[in-house]
């Protein structure tokens, strides 16, 4: 299975080169007939099944029926039988017509230790052929030698890593190199990025190696695998740095019965990719760095407030100026999670506990209120995340102040996520409850035309900013219970419009 996930995951190389269709038949477990498990299309060429082949079964003594790309499929079994029983590349001479295009048909064995595992069937399609050129004469030899080292077990390459999504494809730039490491054929595309480097010369004849470690520039930290990979001895990728121009290489080595004939090497101009990348680096820094000294700048407007609150002798007023730190402090809470993160998302769930223990402690004159958070936030938006960090805490304030009346008691702040399934369209949300075990609501409270500066603060964010629903209510064993919905979009965090 690993090798057959490794081999699907690199083989748009062989489709591009070979100008083909690739579909990949294993043998079913009752071993009475074949699967089709993968397919891939070519992207230098038109395809020659319109249709999706994978999930298809032709049974040994069941004959499928379906569309004419399946059809065609039926009428060239046993050209996939015959690679299978004879263990070679086997290929069908006369077209195949079955789809109103012609189509040239061939089967390769995929072996793995020796042992074979399934088979390739690549399908060419030949409404368009012409007399091929120079290039396509190359892919079409690249593709031959790479279809032998699949038949033989040496494709891919089982100290190779993932293949990743940036790698440099066939239609980027490709170099052909023999057994000396010297450039057979360059594609133009290849030779214009070497010539971005500052090479004046031809490629064709010179050793890729030497050429690359020219051009480097110098003083430049190299690739360490840039040797390796500029050589064509190593499956290995690697960058090369000068005049400002970023080249990536890949290099697939071509081996033929154990003996190295040569290798292929992918190129690509990624210049301007670097640049964004580096762009990007640069911006994420900025904003974090932002962040930060906004964390700081309200952490000093909360500690002038607190300086200041201890100057006053009116106690209104220092209740006000106390009730004001703890606002700053939440959203500084928030600012300096968002430092530390390279987006703009945050675990709410560190940040509820530590806006919860302040304001418990704010609004307190002792440790007698045990505040407890039961379920989890989860990652939130930093447009949602910090809204919610002030609504938390004016609830938490209110029910330490008014719930308990500044006494002991317990207040327990209740969350549930509802993450909706993305493939339905289903809408994420968010529901909070703050409840205490105090005195409860006074009868002629009404959220509406409360006075409390808290709650309307509350109500203004939830509400009017957060697109929310706000409710509060006695519970039935005694206490008060504020509840908040919020919808948070379908997508983490995201905040509706």
């Amino acid at each position: 299975m690993e090798w057959i996930h490794s081999l699907v995951s690199d083989w748009q190389l062989l489709a591009d080169l070979s100008f083909a269709d690739l579909v990949l038949w294993v043998r079913l477990r009752d071993d009475d007939g074949w699967a089709a498990v993968a397919q891939m299309r070519p992207t230098t060429g038109p395809t020659a099944f319109q249709n999706d082949l994978v999930e298809v079964v032709l049974r040994d003594d069941v004959n499928s029926t379906g569309s004419r790309s399946l059809l065609r499929v039926e009428g060239r079994r046993a050209l996939i039988d015959r690679a299978w029983w004879e263990g070679r590349i086997c290929r069908d001479g006369d077209p195949d017509w079955s789809g109103g295009v012609p189509v040239r048909e061939e089967t390769i064995p995929v072996r793995r230790g020796g042992r074979l595992i399934g088979v390739i069937q690549r399908s060419t399609n030949l409404s368009s052929a012409r007399t091929p050129s120079r290039l396509e004469l190359t892919y079409l030899q690249s593709a031959g030698d790479l279809a032998q080292m699949i038949a033989e077990g040496s494709f891919p390459f089982s100290d190779q890593g993932p293949i990743m999504v940036r790698s440099p494809r066939v239609g980027d730039g490709l170099l052909r190199l023999d057994r000396n490491g010297e450039v057979v054929y360059a594609s133009p595309n290849a030779l214009s990025a070497y010539r971005r480097l500052g090479l004046a010369a031809d490629l064709v004849g010179a050793r890729l190696d030497r050429i690359t470690l020219e051009l480097a520039a110098p003083g430049e930290a190299r690739d360490e695998n840039l040797t390796y990979t500029a050589s064509g001895r190593a499956p290995e990728e690697a960058e090369v740095e000068a005049r400002g121009v970023t080249v990536q290489l890949r290099s697939i080595p071509l081996t033929i019965d154990g003996a190295r004939i040569g290798a292929l090497v992918m190129v690509r101009d990624v210049t301007e990719l670097r640049c964004r990348e580096r762009e990007l680096m640069t911006k994420d820094a900025t904003i974090r760095e932002i962040h930060h000294r906004v964390k700081n700048n309200l952490q000093t407007v909360a500690a002038l407030l607190r300086l200041q609150s201890r100057r006053l002798d009116n106690h209104e007023a220092r209740t006000a100026l106390d009730e004001a730190v703890g606002r700053v402090g939440s959203i500084a809470i928030v600012h300096e999670m968002l430092s530390h993160t390279p987006d703009e998302v945050v675990d709410f769930d560190d940040i509820a506990d530590r806006v919860v223990q302040m304001a418990a402690e704010v609004s307190s004159t002792g440790e007698t209120v045990v505040p407890r958070r039961v379920g989890g936030f989860g990652l939130l938006n930093a447009l949602v995340a910090t809204p919610l960090s002030m609504v938390l805490a004016e609830l938490v304030q209110n029910a330490v102040e008014h719930g308990l009346g500044q006494g002991p008691g317990q207040i327990e702040v209740r969350v549930r996520r509802f993450d909706g399934d993305p493939n339905l369209s289903d809408a994420s949300s968010l529901e909070l409850a703050v409840s205490d075990d105090g005195e409860g609501l006074p009868e002629d409270f009404d959220l509406e035309n409360t006075t409390s500066l808290g709650l309307q603060i509350v109500r203004t964010l939830v509400v009017g900013e957060l697109g929310g629903t706000l409710a509060v209510k006695p519970k039935d064993s005694g206490g008060t219970e504020v509840t908040i919905g919020l919808p948070l979009g379908r997508e983490e965090g995201e905040v509706p419009g």
